[in-house]
């Protein structure tokens, strides 16, 4: 009974299968060759290459000429007077007589004109052969120059005494018209003691005098 089912299957499955007839089978052709077609080749355009117009041409740049450098006139340096000692005098250290020696002046002594004095005629010397300025009376040099050019100079006394100290509670006192300067006494050598010089502006008619 098994076998008689499968050779029914087997039938059937023969049956199935649609098999083609012997027939003489034709001669093989060739199949035709198949022509390369022409690739197409893409032409590249012509690349724009861009000219820079013409510069232009710079115009030649004129060179300054050099100009006449100005020359510098030196302001005139100011002379002061010469002055000459006319006599034998004193150079003293204040624009009076009234002041100490300074210096002994002899005929042909020279300097120069430094300095005058607002409140008398006297006149403040550099002389050549001293290291310091002094005053003179104008009656005993000969001023190469004119005085007015010089200015007016103050009186500037050396320094304190090395030996003796300045005078101690000064003070002054007014009685009506007449005033009264008093100080304490100033213990000095025989050699020295010369008195006192009082250097003084006296109010007069509204205006000090020296």
């Amino acid at each position: 009974m098994k076998m008689n089912r499968l050779l029914i299957a087997l039938a059937f499955l023969l049956a199935a299968c649609n098999f083609p007839s012997a027939a003489p089978s034709p001669s093989p052709v060739a199949p035709p060759t198949a022509t390369d077609s022409p690739t197409e080749t893409e032409t590249p355009l012509p690349t724009e290459t861009f000219t820079p117009p013409p510069s232009k041409t710079p115009s030649a740049t004129l060179s300054p000429t050099a100009s006449e450098t100005s020359s510098t006139t030196p302001s005139p340096t100011f002379a002061f007077p010469a002055v000459t000692v006319n006599q034998q005098a004193h150079c003293r250290y204040g624009p009076s007589k009234a002041y100490l020696h300074a210096a002994d002046l002899y005929a042909g002594d020279s300097g120069t004109l430094r300095g005058r004095f607002q409140y008398s005629a006297w006149l403040l010397v550099k002389f050549d052969k001293l290291n310091y300025f002094c005053w003179v009376a104008p009656s005993v040099v000969t001023v190469n120059g004119a005085l007015e050019t010089i200015r007016f100079s103050e009186v500037h006394l050396p320094g304190p005494s090395v030996l003796y100290a300045p005078p101690q509670q000064v003070a002054a006192t007014r009685n009506s018209d007449k005033v009264t300067i008093t100080w304490s006494q100033v213990d000095m050598t025989e050699d020295d003691d010369r008195g006192y010089l009082l250097e003084l502006w006296v109010c007069q008619d509204g205006a000090y005098l020296w």
